[in-house]
C-alpha cells in the first residue's frame, strides 16, 4: 500500500519537474498528476503547450 503511494508521490514530483517550463508550471501539473493520477498528468503534460516567452 505504501509502495504505491510513494510511487505515485514521486511520479507527481517528476511530471511537475517535466512540467515546469510549460503552461501550468510546476504546481499544476504537480497537483494535477497528484489528484487525477500520474497517467494522466503525463497525458496532460505531453497535450500542453510551452509557457510562451515573456516579452519585455
Amino acid at each position: 500500500m505504501y509502495y504505491i503511494l510513494t510511487a505515485s508521490i514521486v511520479l507527481s514530483l517528476l511530471i511537475g519537474l517535466l512540467g515546469a517550463n510549460r503552461k501550468f508550471g510546476f504546481w499544476g501539473y504537480f497537483f494535477g498528476s497528484l489528484f487525477l493520477t500520474p497517467l494522466i498528468g503525463l497525458l496532460l503534460l505531453l497535450a500542453s503547450d510551452p509557457r510562451p516567452s515573456q516579452k519585455t
